[in-house]
C-alpha cells in the first residue's frame, strides 16, 4: 500500500457491519493494510461520526465502540483548525458539497493524503489533487 489515504466514516462503519459481509471484509482488509504500512489517516470528525453511527445504527455498545475509536486513533488523526472550517465553507459554496463532506475533503488534503477512501463521493473524482476511491466499487 503506497501513499497516504484518508478514511471516511463509512469505511470504518462497514468494518463492523455484519449486514454487508463483502464490504466488511474489504473495510477490515484496508484498515489492516494501512495500519501496518502507517499510511492511514482520519479526522476527529470521522471518529465522532463512527461512534454515533456504530452505537445508533449498528447497535454496538458504547464500551466496544470506544475501544474501536481508540484502535482507529492509531492512524494519523487530523485535527481541523479554523482556517479549515473556512476552506470547507468555500468548498461547499463553490462545488456544492455538504459542509461535512467539504470538511472531510479539506482535512484529507491537510493531512497530506492523495486518496480519500469513501463511497459517498464520485468514484475516481479528482478534487484539487485528492482522488476519491470507492473501495467497494
Amino acid at each position: 500500500m503506497s501513499g497516504r489515504s484518508f478514511f471516511d466514516t463509512n469505511v470504518l462503519v462497514y468494518s463492523d457491519d455484519k449486514a454487508f459481509p463483502a464490504k466488511q471484509r474489504r473495510a477490515v482488509q484496508l484498515l489492516q493494510e494501512h495500519l501496518r504500512a502507517g499510511t492511514g489517516a482520519l479526522s476527529l470528525q470521522v471518529l465522532q461520526e463512527y461512534f454515533v453511527t456504530a452505537t445508533r445504527k449498528l447497535g454496538l455498545d458504547a464500551v466496544s465502540a470506544r475501544r474501536k475509536v481508540e484502535l482507529f486513533a492509531k492512524f494519523t488523526v487530523a485535527k481541523p483548525e479554523f482556517s479549515d472550517v473556512l476552506a470547507a465553507i468555500d468548498l461547499h459554496r463553490l462545488h456544492g458539497f455538504s459542509f461535512w463532506d467539504a470538511l472531510i475533503i479539506r482535512t484529507a488534503k491537510q493531512a497530506g493524503c492523495a486518496i480519500l477512501l469513501s463511497e459517498d463521493f464520485q468514484h475516481l473524482r479528482d478534487i484539487d489533487g485528492l482522488t476519491v476511491v470507492n473501495p467497494f466499487a
